[in-house]
């Protein structure tokens, strides 16, 4: 991990605001959410990227009642549940 040299004070509803040198060379968008991760005394931040629930794929994604799902995933249930699968 590389320190930025960038320091931000935790106002009192506890945002921090991530200058926007950051936010550019990340990617990150207005209203792009990021996904928060803890570690040891650590807290990571990364953008959030859509993954299939059962395997983490971020390939050929399917929305399927607010949850992602990869194609793979839905072929190899329908073999499991017995359905014949023609690919």
């Amino acid at each position: 991990m590389k320190s930025t040299g960038i320091v931000r004070k935790v106002d009192e509803l506890g945002r921090v605001v991530l200058p926007i040198e950051l936010r550019r060379n990340m990617g990150i968008e207005i209203k792009d959410s990021l996904e928060i991760f803890v570690d040891e005394n650590m807290i990571i931040l990364k953008k959030y990227e859509p993954a299939d629930i059962f395997t983490g794929s971020m390939e050929d994604l399917i929305d399927f009642k607010g949850k992602k799902v990869s194609k793979a995933s839905i072929l190899e249930m329908a073999r499991i549940a017995g359905m014949e699968v023609k690919e």
